[in-house]
């Protein structure tokens, strides 16, 4: 029998030796790098068997799925699927499977870390001292809080929002989620307040540490309307989808003073759009945002390790479906039986 070609696209590392440990001699594997969301040679899409795409950067749209000739498969490393259409991939016979259980405890720890940071007021400090001794002293720092009087709320408790919420925990604070995903009585595994509504949510948080997937519900979700009801002096941090955020009302909560900072990792444009106010703003070292804005480069996920889990579980993912047909992370497995259900 023919080895089945998979291809890879946009591999994380410079070598393969993971990707073919783990594939060993029953697949083909051709490795090929993306240039403005797509591959340069429409060929790869038709002669694929099945497709690892490594990274979002590459666009896995209807048009690039229609190439698709004999594709059985497509497994995204890593948890967003939202570049890939997975109706389309549905409607051809193509499941669509994820990689969600690496960097879990990376991205929590990031999340921890980006609003300890501004509540402990760390970036201030040390932007201000670059300019002088005039910033010694402490008490200038006026959004500095203690961490145990504190109400967190998290958006979102899937496993990074479980695993952040533990360890915001850990510093005494005071722990509520929104999730309608969960089932009735999930709260009382943890005893955390469950909030029926975003706005109920954020009413009462002091953090907001969002981690929910981007979809049709939560695009946009972060608006004026819901940024305004934060209690003032609120810190904002997102390691989950730039789209759940409203960039423009952000920028105009944290001018206006209603927030008192806010952490990103994910943005709507990747890289930065540096032409938005906010991050023209952040760019140019304005001072008012020295303690208020702390951006990192969708970097949440990442550490030597998490990136060798995500090559490896994507491959395994990837063999144990071609050999067994397994497929336990699939994500358009309900449009996958409505599509057969009419065929």
């Amino acid at each position: 029998m023919t080895r089945p070609r998979i291809l890879v696209i946009d591999p994380q590392g410079e070598d393969q030796d993971i990707e073919r440990a783990v594939a060993g001699e029953d697949a083909e594997l051709v490795f090929r790098r993306s240039s403005g969301g797509r591959l340069p040679d429409p060929a790869d899409y038709a002669s694929a068997d099945a497709v690892l795409n490594c990274r979002s950067m590459h666009l896995l749209g209807a048009d690039a799925i229609a190439l698709f000739e004999r594709c059985r498969v497509i497994v995204q490393g890593g948890v967003g699927f939202a570049h890939i259409d997975i109706a389309a991939a549905a409607a051809r016979g193509i499941p669509v499977l994820t990689t969600p259980d690496y960097g879990t405890t990376e991205v929590a720890d990031h999340a921890v870390a980006l609003a300890l940071g501004l509540l402990r007021g760390l970036q201030g400090y040390d932007r201000r001292l670059r300019r002088g001794n005039a910033a010694w002293d402490a008490r200038q720092m006026k959004q500095v809080r203690r961490l145990g009087t504190l109400r967190l709320g998290i958006l979102g408790l899937g496993r990074i929002g479980t695993a952040a919420a533990l360890r915001f925990q850990a510093f005494g604070m005071k722990v509520g989620f929104h999730d309608p995903h969960l089932p009735v009585g999930h709260q009382l595994a943890f005893g955390w307040e469950r909030f029926d509504t975003p706005e109920a949510l954020l009413a009462r948080s002091d953090v907001l540490s969002i981690h929910a997937p981007l979809d049709a519900s939560s695009q946009g979700l972060l608006d004026a309307r819901r940024l305004a009801l934060l209690p003032p002096g609120a810190v904002v941090v997102n390691t989950a989808r730039g789209g759940i955020i409203d960039l423009d009302a952000l920028h105009v909560a944290l001018r206006t003073g209603h927030l008192a900072g806010a952490g990103l990792d994910v943005f709507v444009t990747e890289p930065l759009d540096r032409a938005h106010p906010l991050i023209a703003a952040w760019a140019a070292g304005e001072a008012w945002l020295d303690d208020r804005l702390v951006l990192t480069p969708h970097a949440a996920f990442y550490s030597t390790a998490s990136i060798r889990d995500i090559r490896r579980l994507s491959m395994q993912y990837m063999m144990d479906f071609l050999r067994t047909g397994a497929r336990p992370t699939c994500v358009n497995a309900a449009l996958l039986s409505t599509t057969a259900r009419t065929a």
